[in-house]
């Protein structure tokens, strides 16, 4: 598979992963493929498509988001759960006769922030209750390889981590240069044979992989009733995607960068993956730039290609400091500053371009329901603005929080006043309204994190 693809017993994960939760106890073959993994790492798995039982399609169920969209089928969840049993049952004895054939995937369009739009596809329940069975047998044996500095679509990992290691890697580490980088259109060219190839790595098992080979190349069923067969990539939407595009970044980045890229650079380099966006860390100019170079090569060997809009070399180090050498990484702005006591130091703020997304969404979403009973309506905002606030709340970006709170009371007087024929809201009024429903400013948030930090 190319150097740095096709060794994969060395630098890779020493634990393994706790797959079981809580609150429900899961089939303990699972932990087994789990240690298995993690103690032989050139093994091979096979007899996975018969793990698909009974047992293993409760455990995913009961996983599986219930608020999803219905599919071509037009039959929801929750439709899906009066009969689970049955339905279950009948999957299992379907898989057994080989007589499995998944259905159509239902397109579905929604707006980004940049004006586009996002292609979803949404299987059918039954697909992707199978595809939620199969993502935990792949999580057991997969999570065992992947590197730490994979961050998306992983267990207690997410993009606020990926955030926290990139700070501390930059402040405490001696790098001088970010090689700030984003896949153009991942999900819609991941090379179904590549994917394949990988995932044979470590599963010797022909109808499992069928099993995935036939949720790559479902048709699709656009909105205007065309149906095309893809050759390539994997419908953001599908249960078993976001693993799968995981394995294949696995191999196509994180590997590479651990086996090839680091031994070769004299200076400290790091990488920090989230999903398809990701940045790279030099000390040296030439060994950024030399990365930087090689780095649409190596993607395009792997059917993909860097976005070049997003894509740039960056001067970013406590001896260059000041807001105008900056990058953007999942929605916040790192840059170099002095602190009070003239000490250099990493601050992030809320990057622009996701500052107006979030205060559009919310306009758009005010403009809709502001027919609402005002606590019905105050009662939805209040958690949209929290998540805001939960997220975007770090050290040096209360500026930030306080823009979008602002920003946000503004439109409520705007859309509010609008829903009658004359102007019955002044300011203070709103103020009164705000504060009777106990809407949420930074401020308030972030006493309220404190305090159950120390209860």
């Amino acid at each position: 598979m190319g150097k740095g693809v096709t060794d994969i017993r060395s630098s890779q994960r020493q634990l393994a992963p706790d797959i079981a939760g809580p609150d429900h106890a899961e089939p303990t073959f699972l932990r087994a493929l789990s240690t298995k993994a993690s103690t032989a790492k050139a093994h091979r798995f096979q007899n996975l498509y018969g793990c698909l039982n009974e047992a293993l399609l409760h455990t995913a169920w009961r996983k599986l988001n219930k608020r999803g969209a219905a599919g071509v089928d037009k039959e929801t969840v929750a439709q899906y759960g009066k009969q689970l049993d049955t339905n279950i049952r009948q999957l299992v004895e379907c898989l057994k006769r080989g007589e499995y054939r998944s259905r159509l995937v239902r397109r579905k369009y929604i707006p980004k922030g940049n004006g586009k739009e996002r292609p979803l596809g949404i299987p059918v329940v039954e697909d992707r209750l199978l595809q939620s069975a199969a993502r935990l047998l792949l999580e057991a044996i997969f999570e065992a390889d992947f590197q730490p500095v994979s961050y998306a679509y992983r267990h207690k990992m997410g993009a606020k981590d990926a955030v926290k290691d990139l700070t501390y890697e930059l402040q405490f580490g001696r790098h001088g240069y970010v090689v700030e980088a984003d896949i153009k259109g991942f999900f819609d060219n991941i090379n179904h044979d590549w994917l394949l190839r990988m995932l044979r790595e470590r599963i010797d098992d022909k109808p499992f992989l069928g099993l995935i080979d036939t949720w790559l190349k479902a048709g699709i069923l656009e909105t205007d009733g065309t149906v095309f067969h893809p050759h390539t990539g994997t419908p953001q939407g599908g249960v078993i995607s976001p693993m799968l595009a995981n394995i294949y970044l696995h191999y196509v980045l994180d590997l590479w960068f651990a086996k090839v890229v680091k031994p070769h650079c004299q200076g400290q380099a790091h990488i920090i993956r989230y999903a398809d966006d990701f940045v790279c860390t030099f000390q040296y100019r030439r060994e950024a730039r030399a990365f930087y170079k090689v780095l649409p090569k190596r993607l395009k060997k792997f059917a993909l290609a860097v976005a070049p809009e997003k894509t740039c070399i960056h001067r970013f180090s406590r001896f260059h400091p000041g807001r105008n050498r900056r990058f953007t990484f999942l929605g916040f702005e790192f840059y170099w500053e002095a602190d009070s006591k003239g000490t250099p130091r990493v601050w992030r703020r809320t990057a622009k371009k996701k500052l107006r997304g979030s205060v559009r969404a919310c306009k758009e979403w005010i403009k809709v329901n502001r027919h609402k009973r005002l606590p019905v309506l105050l009662k939805t905002l209040k958690r949209k603005v929290r998540g805001h606030y939960n997220y975007f709340r770090v050290v040096g970006n209360s500026r930030g929080l306080w823009t979008f709170y602002k920003e946000v009371v503004k439109l409520l007087y705007k859309w509010l006043n609008r829903r009658s024929q004359r102007r019955s809201l002044t300011w203070p009024k709103l103020k009164q309204v705000l504060e009777r429903f106990a809407f949420p400013t930074p401020a308030q948030q972030t006493r309220q994190t404190v305090n159950r930090g120390l209860a």
